[in-house]
């Protein structure tokens, strides 16, 4: 399947609303969060696989910002939203940049569809600074309640996840880039649902909303197991 317009509304992203206080929304709004926590303010920010553009627009006060995306469609259709980017169509496993060029790069729900995630991330440490930032998410296959999903667990609902990894192998990956491990966690429990005959909305609530209260504070204290993607910060050695 090639990553174009279709893409965005199959799969993963069928049931995805883009309005503004959407679960999507929020997730933008916590990882640009992550990013200034993180990140040097006014240094050069790149994200890769920046999708439709919103959370590189709500990282351009901040930051230098540049996106890239393997998909012609995306890059166009995120100059709707992105002012003042530099955009550009690329592969995540050959980056189009000299060394050392960027003090954060955010990478979200990328590597599990790349054919080789290790030459990817192997690349982003080439092109991360000293003391660089990482930001890295990506499905969970360590989630706990994942054994409750099986076959219908998200994160096997998108053909492209072609490279799904436990969490040490992409901790170890990190790590052999070059990178010092600073954070792991999850996102929380949003995959409902994860009993019978119990209604969506109170499956929502109960089992959600650490994961929103997390989102919505954008104070990390969900462990890795907690939830359906594992989320790493690592600082470049």
């Amino acid at each position: 399947m090639s990553f174009d317009e279709k893409y965005f509304s199959t799969n993963t992203y069928a049931n995805i609303t883009f309005a503004k206080y959407s679960m999507y929304w929020w997730s933008n709004r916590f990882f640009a969060t992550l990013a200034r926590r993180y990140g040097k303010r006014g240094a050069r920010l790149l994200e890769i696989g920046l999708g439709l553009g919103h959370l590189a627009a709500q990282l351009e006060d901040t930051f230098e910002t540049s996106g890239m995306d393997i998909n012609h469609w995306a890059v166009k259709k995120s100059k709707d939203v992105v002012i003042k980017s530099n955009l550009q169509t690329a592969s995540a496993q050959e980056l189009p940049f000299v060394d050392h060029s960027f003090n954060v790069i955010i990478i979200k729900h990328i590597v599990e569809h790349l054919p080789d995630p290790a030459k990817a991330i192997h690349e982003i440490g080439r092109v991360t600074e000293k003391d660089g930032i990482l930001i890295l998410a990506t499905p969970n296959l360590g989630s706990l309640l994942k054994p409750w999903k099986g076959d219908k667990w998200i994160g096997y609902q998108d053909p492209t996840h072609i490279a799904l990894k436990q969490p040490q192998e992409w901790l170890t990956l990190i790590q052999n880039a070059g990178f010092e491990i600073q954070r792991v966690f999850s996102d929380g429990f949003w995959d409902v649902p994860y009993v019978r005959f119990v209604p969506r909305q109170i499956q929502k609530l109960f089992f959600g909303s650490l994961g929103g209260l997390q989102a919505i504070s954008g104070i990390v204290f969900l462990p890795m197991t907690w939830g359906e993607s594992i989320i790493i910060i690592a600082k470049k050695k």
